[in-house]
């Protein structure tokens, strides 16, 4: 269970005899020499294996498994070799199935034979999931996440699919909510917002999906904090790197203090941007943040206000003197 991606929490005792696996102690030794630190050769091109030190042949016949360069292609072909592609450990079954080139002279006929071969072995299943994780990696480029954020996404999508967890569920939601977990898992979280921007799904949607998979799989999702919010909500506003770092310190003292006690994450890293872009009159309007953040403006206003009415408490006076330029509420 550990190989496996996202166990389940509470994993079902295996049922069955265990398969032998084969004794990995066993070594090669040449008779002859006895060297305990055998130096065996396979001479693939006599199909022999040979002993390097004496020369003793100790088996013949031996299979040439290393890949094989030679094309039987005809001009078109690009490359030589005659292996087919890695296979894709998100999909299932042997993955050695015969694709019909699609270059033929320009005859059309091999399009054709590639096209009719193509829905003759489709398999329904695979053709679900490879269009699941095309939505997968279309959508993660789309808000700038990496490659491996991605990929994580999918092999949680395939074991969503493998338990049939989320029967009836549509598969924007079920995408959504991979998505949205596979960022905290990675400590690059995105609200729900934005992952409701781009997937077109209801909050709601993703927030059944959300629980259910949290509860079901072993993952180490973390709660989001407005810290990990604040870089890229001030590049996105093109703040300077003070402004950033007032807003983060503001930030960390209004958690001491509980300032703002019940404000969501992404409610707290607004009105923090706001007054420290207003502390070092670089000001941005409630309007700009709300947009970036995507928090009401009538939320960042009413957490401003309770930002300004302990701003003594909240700001060092020696440290920032603009104290008494902060807008008022």
């Amino acid at each position: 269970m550990a190989n496996i991606p996202f166990p389940r929490l509470q994993p079902t005792t295996e049922q069955g005899p265990k398969a032998i696996l084969p004794d990995l102690n066993i070594r090669l030794v040449c008779p002859d020499c006895k060297n305990p630190v055998p130096n065996i050769i396979e001479e693939f091109a006599n199909g022999d294996l040979v002993c390097g030190d004496c020369g003793l042949v100790l088996g013949d016949r031996i299979i040439d498994t290393r890949s094989e360069w030679r094309t039987f292609a005809n001009d078109e072909g690009d490359d030589p070799s005659r292996v087919g592609a890695a296979a894709n450990p998100l999909l299932d079954g042997a993955q050695l199935d015969t694709v019909i080139s699609r270059r033929d002279g320009g005859s059309g006929m091999a399009r054709d034979l590639n096209k009719v071969h193509g829905r003759a072995n489709a398999v329904k299943g695979e053709k679900n999931l490879i269009q699941a994780y095309k939505e997968i990696a279309a959508m993660s480029d789309a808000i700038g996440l990496t490659k491996l954020i991605a990929d994580i996404a999918k092999q949680l999508y395939k074991r969503v699919e493998e338990e049939k967890l989320l029967r009836g569920k549509s598969t924007e939601s079920i995408i959504a909510a991979c998505i949205f977990i596979a960022c905290r898992q990675e400590n690059v979280p995105r609200t729900f917002k934005e992952i409701c921007a781009i997937t077109r799904v209801p909050k709601k949607e993703i927030g059944r999906c959300f629980k259910t998979l949290i509860r079901t799989f072993e993952t180490n999702v973390s709660t989001m904090a407005s810290e990990d919010l604040m870089s890229r909500f001030c590049s996105m506003l093109h703040l300077r790197m003070e402004v950033q770092k007032a807003a983060l310190d503001l930030t960390m003292k209004t958690k001491e203090h509980g300032t703002l006690a019940g404000k969501s994450p992404v409610s707290v890293a607004a009105a923090c941007i706001y007054m420290a872009s207003c502390l070092y009159k670089q000001p941005q309007s409630t309007r700009d943040v709300a947009q970036v953040t995507g928090v009401s403006e009538v939320t960042i206003k009413n957490s401003y206000k309770l930002l300004w009415t302990e701003r003594e408490k909240l700001l060092d006076e020696k440290k920032y003197s603009g104290l008494d330029s902060l807008p008022s509420p």
